[in-house]
């Protein structure tokens, strides 16, 4: 398949077209974001694997640590992201969003320049696709079990503050917490796909308690809402 040749949908971005893309399947458009790390040794090693053929992967978009925006796909085509998994009960991630992968190892801080960049990409693709915050995921949050990016160390908070993700819910715990109703708290939440109660633990700790270790404690359930009974 032939690299697509249009422009970037966001300006400032530089136009590297990626041949690992196809359309988006049962005419479906970008309904959620989801933020990735490239767990790879710089954005030139990340940007050569996502526009390999061989490799059979891409994303919309990857921002170098420095904040350089490339595109690779085109927004209203399906890029090779996600991969298997689901969120609130919607599979096929990748024609259900935008991909964007972020240069990461997964191990330290995402730096001031890729953060502002990210967060300027964002707001270009909420507004184009209008994209509400509760849309915007981690690859963990969908592929529990799987996948832990953007990470431990992806400042979600500082998302939220600025509208590009949502808030935690602001639930109660339960007065004897177990792992059965810390799942039914969890799939209600939006964390659907298949996964054992450790696994939802860790996607949700990821994307709202990155700080927490151990078994589960009634924190855990308070960005979740109100729990099924």
């Amino acid at each position: 398949m032939a690299a697509d040749q249009r422009g970037p949908d966001q300006p400032g971005a530089i136009w590297h077209p990626s041949p690992n893309s196809g359309p988006r399947r049962d005419s479906l458009a970008p309904s959620l974001i989801v933020l990735h790390y490239t767990a790879m040794k710089g954005a030139q090693a990340a940007l050569a694997r996502l526009c390999d053929p061989a490799a059979e992967v891409s994303a919309h978009y990857l921002i170098g640590a420095d904040g350089t925006l490339w595109q690779l796909v085109a927004e209203d085509r399906r890029a090779w992201h996600a991969g298997a998994g689901e969120w609130r009960g919607q599979d096929d991630i990748n024609s259900r969003s935008i991909g964007i992968e972020l240069d990461n190892l997964g191990t330290h801080p995402f730096s001031a320049p890729q953060m502002a960049a990210l967060e300027d990409l964002m707001r270009g693709v909420m507004r184009r696709w209008n994209i509400a915050p509760a849309g915007v995921i981690g690859h963990s949050c969908m592929a529990p079990g799987r996948k832990t990016d953007p990470g431990p160390r992806f400042d979600w908070a500082r998302l939220a503050r600025q509208g590009l993700a949502a808030q935690a819910e602001g639930g109660a715990a339960p007065q004897v917490p177990s792992m059965e109703l810390f799942c039914k708290a969890a799939q209600a939440a939006g964390f659907t796909a298949a996964a054992d109660g450790g696994a939802l633990l860790q996607a949700v700790r990821l994307r709202h308690r990155p700080w927490a270790r151990g078994p589960l404690a009634p924190e855990d359930f308070l960005p979740l809402g109100n729990y099924p009974s």
